[in-house]
């Protein structure tokens, strides 16, 4: 199983949990899992089916918008998923 890791502005949607251990064979496959696991985190990760605008997805350290296969890309299951909320200040 893939580790996700839960940004600490998320964890009270996963009973107060930094790290979640998910199956599932894709990037969206895992994060579809955590969300189905978590529905109140499924809420605001997610829009109308589409992951949110504000989250940067990471698969060991690695933007997946910049990977071959973004959110298709396979997931092993020693591999670590980190959830990053976009920060924005002025």
């Amino acid at each position: 199983m893939a580790t996700v890791r839960i940004p600490p502005m998320l964890r009270a949607q996963t009973g107060g949990k930094d790290t979640l251990e998910v199956p599932g064979g894709t990037v969206a496959e895992v994060l579809a899992r955590v969300a189905a696991d978590h529905p109140d985190l499924g809420e605001r990760m997610y829009k109308n089916g589409e992951l949110q605008r504000f989250l940067n997805i990471y698969l060991n350290d690695e933007d997946v918008r910049y990977l071959d296969h973004e959110l298709n890309e396979p997931v092993k299951e020693t591999d670590e998923i980190a959830i990053i909320p976009n920060v924005a200040g002025g």
